[in-house]
């Protein structure tokens, strides 16, 4: 088999650092085709992808579907749905970002398409792929904390002024805005990664900067089946930044401050997958143990190109999607189990 023709429809900072530089540093795919219609973004993908293809709409690709194998949607929330199911009817794997879809209904909507279409349908989860939580992962599956109790997480920002033009702050519940669906959708991916579907969900989402329409400091607390409780902070308006991660468990804690490099390589245009690719320094590494007793734990390489690399294979038939439709399906659940716990004061029951 030839590499798996991908065109990107999307290029924002979804696309242009997060998809396209890490497409092209997969084995077995090609970054065939970009869709955008803004001038600018057409310029710049020109530039940087020269061995691409620009395309300026959606109907224009899909009127050549025959020319692609994979479709890679990252575009505003409201557009993932309708634009993901005429690419799995067009004969075309799909990879769509968090969240693919709005709600749980939908994500099974769009996952009995896929299977009908007999397409793989995945859906983008870089932040499994973080370093740091590649760190916490080897360290519950290794028992180096015994039986975790409390799993916290957070991802904080101090961004006071709200950005007005963003489709994010929109208040139309259609655009699936708000830090919720932004933020939360990895944390609770996370969550539902390392301890299974939660059995009950308890919210508060709340909307505190001047002429914010949508939630922007929200948390979020699960019971998984097995009794750990994941307690999930999302701010964009954190004067104070807490710790990435604390897990607590019988026989040691976890913490680990501060955020994956892999964000600010990819923004900054570093090529992905170079040595040293995602690792931190040792003053960036977390620490093992108990009160007095900590030892500095170094962490995983990030390794955001593990996830095209493992889809390119589930293409080929040698495997499964990076990230099953079942858990991104439970984490939809657990989203709208949220956003019903916080309008009731209530904790749901899944």
């Amino acid at each position: 088999m030839g590499p798996t023709r991908t065109v990107l429809v999307g290029y924002g900072v979804g696309g242009s650092a997060f998809h396209a530089p890490v497409i092209e540093a997969t084995e077995g795919l090609e970054l065939a085709a970009v869709v955008t219609g803004n001038p600018e973004r057409r310029a710049t993908a020109h530039e940087r992808h020269p061995q691409a293809e620009v395309i300026g709409t959606t109907d224009e690709m899909f009127a050549r579907a025959g020319d692609f194998d994979l479709v890679v949607i990252t575009v505003p929330n409201r557009f993932h749905v309708p634009l993901a199911e005429r690419a799995l009817e067009a004969g075309l794997h799909v990879v769509v970002d968090k969240p693919f879809a709005g709600t749980a209904a939908e994500g099974r909507a769009l996952a009995a398409t896929a299977a009908r279409c007999e397409r793989v349908l995945g859906v983008y989860q870089n932040r499994r792929f973080d370093g740091d939580f590649r760190t916490v992962r080897r360290l519950v599956e290794e028992g180096r904390l015994g039986e975790v109790y409390r799993f916290e997480s957070r991802f904080e920002r101090w961004r006071p002024q709200v950005r007005t033009s963003g489709w994010k702050e929109q208040a139309d519940p259609a655009a699936l805005g708000g830090i919720l669906y932004d933020l939360g959708t990895h944390l609770i991916d996370q969550a539902v990664t390392l301890f299974g579907r939660p059995t009950h969900v308890y919210a508060e989402l709340s909307a505190r900067r001047s002429g914010a329409l949508v939630d922007d400091d929200s948390f979020v607390a699960l019971t998984h089946a097995s009794g750990v409780r994941s307690h999930l902070w999302m701010s964009a308006a954190a004067a104070d930044l807490g710790p990435r991660f604390r897990v607590l468990g019988s026989k040691a804690s976890y913490v680990k401050f501060g955020m994956d490099p892999q964000e600010e390589l990819l923004r900054a245009g570093s090529e992905v997958g170079t040595p040293g690719w995602g690792t931190e320094p040792p003053t960036a590494w977390g620490r093992l143990g108990t009160p007095g007793d900590t030892v500095p734990v170094e962490t995983e390489p990030g390794a955001y190109q593990d996830y095209y690399a493992a889809f390119a294979r589930a293409v080929r038939g040698e495997g499964a999607p990076p990230v099953a439709i079942e858990e991104a399906v439970s984490v939809l659940e657990t989203i709208e189990a949220a956003q019903r716990s916080s309008a009731d004061g209530v904790t749901v029951a899944l």
